[in-house]
């Protein structure tokens, strides 16, 4: 009986293997966070930026990039929670529902918000403030709008 309890944790266990790396297959991994041009693909919503998504442990962690690969600042969200990441060069005046920007300004916007990223969940968009500066917003994504809007 022992035996055969050896056998099927076995079997189970190749059986986990495999499927787990079929699942790992549809999703090739993602790295360099922080980076000019990460081994990601780029998923912006417009041509003026680039926008790059990571996971890790059920975080999704997306970057934003300006047209020349100079990181503007990232953001960690998760069940529609949201975290200003420390890397980019605006990194200070990243807001999220939960953080305004870490360094005020006095700047005002001198561009209506673009939509640089957006999924079923979440929405990045970018800002042009007078100072020359970028305030990048993220916010969690109306359902209804977004499923009806995703590219």
């Amino acid at each position: 009986m022992l035996k055969a309890l050896s056998r099927r944790a076995c079997l189970f266990g190749v059986l986990a293997l495999a499927t787990s790396g079929a699942a790992f297959a549809d999703q090739p991994p993602a790295s360099g966070l922080g980076q000019s041009w990460p081994n990601a693909s780029d998923v912006s919503r417009n041509p003026n930026f680039h926008a790059y998504v990571f996971t890790l442990g059920g975080i999704q962690f997306v970057q934003i990039n300006d047209a020349n690969g100079n990181v503007l600042g990232a953001v960690g969200t998760s069940g529609g929670q949201f975290i200003t990441l420390p890397v980019g060069r605006f990194s200070q005046l990243v807001t999220t529902p939960q953080q305004g920007p870490a360094v005020p300004t006095t700047a005002t916007p001198t561009t209506a918000p673009t939509t640089v990223y957006q999924d079923t969940a979440t929405t990045v968009t970018a800002t042009t403030l007078s100072d020359g500066t970028m305030q990048l917003r993220a916010a969690a994504c109306d359902p209804l709008a977004c499923n009806t809007h995703v590219q």
